[in-house]
């Protein structure tokens, strides 16, 4: 079995592609970065070093690279023969491999099985948008793709952070994961990765992933650089950083048993954990890396706005998520460049206009108000800093 995987940097080595390899399928990594895909060609195996509770170190070996600027032609040969091919490029991303993919599924003989497509990012039906850039090709015109591959949408979750120097191809990742794939595209041939959950409906679990890691793990890095501190277990051992990122949870929780009829004891407890890896001193995650892309973070349907604006909508004032939201438009890290660019709309623009630039919120939304008090007090907090 083989399996090609868009993305060797951390995440696909020390996530996806190390539940490939465990699950049997020899792995080719495709990158464009040079170094990087030098490395792992030039490599028999690399390290995973999983740290929090039962520790272990994993051996990954079996594996080939490529460079998908460089071995187009190899890349496209290599996903003609393939089972599956995942990504872990971010979704942006997506649009610049899917010609490449889209090739590959052309180049498939007559009657092989269909190629399994899995976007395994941090976006919701990151699939979906990978499916439409394929078929969007012009190897898919006239239906020639059509029953050549099949199109799952996952969500993932793994805390892997910045690499210590030194560490070459091994990586450190947390201990726990989650790797949940709809499995109905795949119309009883789904694939065997054990280390993954299939479930007939994946939206709850994107929803769930998105609304309680996502929102946490963002709330913890902006109320933790709000305090001064630099690691993100450091602001969770903060008693009120904690308190605060645990009321956002409470409120995400809320809307998440109301919306989707989780246990509420189920989700609790899915909380704790989620807190606990937060505090895992083991990781050397800093608010900065965290909170970096605050535009992205505070989009529309993103981890702050969204389970806001669903609570609004459902007549509850998400007062935890506002001060998560207020906490996260002070962030002003100059080395970012969406808190640059951030910064620049809240100089130039009106309360309300910067609030439907930052948020996507219409005007007449029941979060509207809220959100615009916070970008007008954040705006009179600048124009009193001193020069």
């Amino acid at each position: 079995m083989k399996a090609v995987h868009f993305g060797a940097g951390n995440i696909g080595r020390g996530f996806v592609g190390l539940l490939l390899h465990d699950a049997g399928y020899e792995v080719v990594f495709a990158d464009v970065a040079d170094a990087l895909i030098a490395q792992l060609a030039e490599a028999d195996s690399y390290r995973v070093h999983e740290v929090g509770e039962n520790p272990a170190v994993r051996t990954v070996d079996n594996f080939r690279a490529l460079n998908s600027n460089t071995q187009e032609a190899e890349l496209v040969a290599e996903i003609s023969t393939a089972d599956i091919v995942t990504t872990a490029v971010g979704p942006h991303i997506l649009k610049f491999v899917a010609p490449v993919i889209a090739r590959g599924i052309a180049a498939r003989g007559d009657g092989m099985a269909p190629l399994q497509v899995m976007a395994c990012e941090n976006a919701i039906n990151a699939t979906d948008i990978l499916a439409r850039e394929v078929a969007s090709r012009p190897e898919a015109a006239n239906g020639a793709l059509e029953g050549r591959a099949v199109f799952a949408n996952t969500a993932v979750d793994r805390i892997v952070p910045n690499q210590e120097a030194g560490q070459g191809l091994d990586v450190t990742v947390e201990t726990f994961y989650e790797w949940v794939i709809d499995r109905t595209p795949f119309a009883g041939a789904a694939p065997s990765i054990p280390g993954a959950t299939f479930v007939d409906e994946l939206s709850p679990y994107i929803e769930r992933k998105l609304f309680t890691v996502n929102t946490g793990h963002a709330s913890a890095a902006y109320f933790g650089f709000e305090a001064g501190i630099e690691k993100i277990s450091d602001a969770m051992a903060d008693q009120d950083v904690a308190e605060d990122v645990r009321a956002v949870l409470e409120e995400t929780k809320q809307l998440l048993v109301a919306k989707h009829g989780f246990n509420n004891d189920e989700q609790e407890a899915y909380v704790q954990k989620i807190l606990a890896r937060f505090s895992n001193p083991h990781l050397p995650d800093t608010v900065n890396r965290v909170g970096r892309a605050p535009l992205r973070k505070l989009g529309r349907h993103e981890r702050f706005i969204g389970p806001a604006a669903e609570l609004a909508e459902r007549g509850v004032v998400p007062e935890a998520l506002l001060g998560a939201i207020a906490a996260a438009l002070r962030f002003n890290d100059p080395a970012d460049t969406e808190a640059v660019e951030l910064a620049g709309i809240l100089a130039a623009s009106s309360p309300a206009d910067a609030t439907a630039k930052i948020t996507g919120l219409e005007p007449g939304h029941p979060l509207f108000s809220a959100v615009s008090t916070l970008v007008e007090e954040r705006q009179a907090e600048v124009a009193q800093a001193p020069a």
